[in-house]
């Protein structure tokens, strides 16, 4: 019998976000977490009349009682499904400004959503996950996925704000690589090093061919790829980046 389970991505927006949810929809039925309902809305409705099964919930992923709230919500649509997968995508705003000018809000904002939210997002979905990697009828490993940047591995000047958090996510999904793989849970940290093409970056890099920006799709790819992966080979971080990218 095949095992009953779902996934689950936080920081569902018109990029990554909703193309990871689009990818791992074809797969399982999906929760998806964002702050606002005009995030996941018309995705949750195109999933859905796809032949999918998706919900969204609006959720505050640096709040403890919201991610409760929303995992709650979770267990009463899906029943006692297993988690299979839960990517962490989401990212504070953060200030790009002179050091001695950072206020000390101006870090903690990026730092309760990148770190502090993928604290209480992880030790939400891990119960789930753990239940799922005992299912010997799991086609696929649990997988807990997070998004980190060029930041994560390379500070730049200005970019304290957004950089110490990213950093600070990589040192979580080592920890927690070390810690859970044993236990038959895949953990993974991917580096986007490059400009994602989504609306927002539309007239970015206009000048440039396709090339020089990273598919949103071809990121959901790289995801679902990991989470194929077998207990005999887990990549615990992949480095993406666009094919004209300037390393």
């Amino acid at each position: 019998m095949a095992s009953k389970a779902f996934a689950v991505v936080a920081g569902v927006g018109p990029g990554t976000g909703a193309s990871v949810a689009r990818r791992f929809a074809q797969a399982y039925p999906v929760a998806l977490l964002a702050r606002s309902p005009e995030n996941f809305s018309e995705l949750v409705k195109e999933i859905n009349q796809s032949g999918g099964k998706a919900i969204g919930i609006s959720t505050d992923v640096s709040s403890e009682e919201s991610v409760k709230n929303a995992f709650k919500k979770i267990k009463e649509e899906f029943g006692d499904a297993n988690c299979a997968a839960a990517v962490f995508n989401a990212s504070g705003r953060f200030a790009r400004k002179p050091f001695l000018e950072m206020t000390v809000k101006d870090f903690s904002n990026s730092w309760e959503v990148s770190v502090q939210g993928a604290l209480i997002f992880s030790q939400a979905a891990l119960p789930g996950l753990l239940k799922h990697a005992e299912d010997k009828s799991a086609k696929y490993p649990p997988t807990l996925i997070f998004t980190g940047a060029t930041a994560s591995v390379k500070a730049n000047a200005q970019m304290s704000g957004f950089a110490a958090p990213k950093f600070a996510l990589r040192a979580m999904s080592t920890s927690l690589a070390k810690e859970f793989a044993p236990k038959g849970v895949h953990v993974a940290h991917a580096v986007i090093d490059g400009v994602i093409d989504i609306p927002r970056t539309k007239d970015w890099l206009k000048d440039m061919p396709p090339e020089a920006k990273i598919g949103a799709d071809d990121i959901a790819q790289s995801y679902w790829a990991l989470h194929e992966q077998s207990n005999r080979c887990f990549t615990n971080e992949i480095d993406i980046r666009p094919m004209l990218e300037k390393w």
